[in-house]
């Protein structure tokens, strides 16, 4: 269904049974219609730090585009740009919404976390949350509060708008069969995970998708994880480094955010600011549901193209693990903004995996042992 062809009323009944079937275009011209006029017109710049190649990924921005101006008759138009329209610079980005030369962007909140650690947890930590807990976590578990508070010390006002699922532990150029032949690695790695990765011995680095497969070609990294089937088969890392690891523990349900500077959000219309969470709300179901059927089908395409599938030696996870933990140990000490959400925020965890263990845990388990079985 084309923009061209949208009608508004229907679009919001598809919208509320949330379904994708009127978000799949991507033209985001939709004409203004004439009772619409007594609405002022807002034209919004979002950048997106996601190149168009990685899919779902990057769609959810337009998509999102697209329900904003569906649901204002075209007077609240934002403009995509994706990120190769500018130097992979997540930091810079997010700084131009602060300053307010830029309205908006759609990123992943730890691409932040050398300035403050506690932006991990607006997207995801190692060993952390699914994406159903992290979605239940921020919506209704308490999140949403504590994101807020340190957002708005930043200037900023933030909604969850979309979730990658959990992705994978990144392409290596040989295979790893101990933790102790990770010592002395180079590995692109985002997020918090790197910090857990160094502590184990890995060299780590921030590049671009693009970047991360040139050094892997001539070998000057090691490994690269960048998120999962569909965003990474478009790069190539199976090309040049055919081992691919699962899980990335360090990404089991990572969130997007679409960040906005506070002042420009709040200078908005009421009507138009319930346009945008809401608009946010639905890419956050659609990119999840985008992911899962990529995913579904890149995974299959890579191994028939020579990716070799390895899972993480359970010596690696342990250790990992405890890595993990022992780093927000100290971030809690170091970093009040990080102890004000770590708090609640690993209690939120302790006791939804109690739950998930009882029915969720079993279920999955046991369908999947028969699937793999044949039966």
């Amino acid at each position: 269904m084309s923009a061209d062809h949208l009608d508004r009323r229907g679009f919001i009944r598809t919208a509320g049974l949330g379904s994708g079937v009127a978000l799949a275009g991507t033209t985001l011209s939709v004409p203004a219609r004439a009772e619409a006029g007594a609405r002022p017109v807002v034209k919004w710049r979002l950048q997106s730090d996601f190149p168009r190649s990685v899919g779902p990924l990057y769609s959810g921005a337009e998509t999102l585009a697209l329900i904003v101006a569906g649901l204002t008759d075209g007077q609240f138009q934002i403009e995509v740009q994706p990120a190769e329209s500018k130097a992979f610079e997540p930091v810079r980005t997010l700084d131009a919404v602060r300053s307010g030369r830029l309205e908006a962007c759609h990123t992943s909140a730890y691409y932040h976390v050398a300035e403050n650690p506690a932006f991990a947890f607006g997207s995801a930590l190692p060993f952390g949350l699914n994406a159903r807990m992290q979605n239940a976590w921020i919506i209704e578990g308490g999140g949403r509060h504590l994101l807020d508070s340190f957002h708005a010390g930043l200037g900023l006002v933030a909604f969850v708008a979309g979730n990658s699922g959990a992705q994978m532990g990144g392409w290596f150029r040989k295979e790893i069969r101990s933790v102790t032949e990770i010592a002395g690695m180079k590995m692109r790695i985002a997020g918090l995970g790197a910090p857990v990765m160094e502590r184990l011995g890995v060299e780590t680095l921030s590049l671009s998708g693009q970047a991360a497969f040139e050094a892997l070609e001539i070998g000057t990294i090691d490994a690269a994880e960048f998120a999962g089937p569909a965003a990474d088969e478009p790069l190539g890392f199976y090309k040049v480094a055919p081992y691919y690891y699962y899980p990335g523990w360090w990404d089991g349900g990572a969130s997007i955010h679409l960040f906005a500077n506070q002042a420009t959000f709040e200078a908005l219309p009421p009507s138009y600011q319930a346009v945008l969470k809401a608009a946010a709300a639905q890419v956050n179901d659609v990119m999840l549901a985008r992911m899962d059927i990529a995913n579904n089908a890149a995974i299959r395409r890579l191994v028939a193209n020579g990716a070799q599938l390895r899972p993480f030696p359970n010596d690696l996870l342990e250790a990992a693990y405890k890595a993990a933990f022992q780093l927000y140990a100290e971030l809690s000490a170091s970093h009040p903004d990080f102890k004000a959400i770590y708090e609640p925020w690993k209690a939120f965890r302790d006791q939804i995996y109690q739950w998930y263990r009882v029915a969720e845990f079993s279920f999955d388990s046991f369908g999947f042992n028969q699937q793999a079985r044949g039966l």
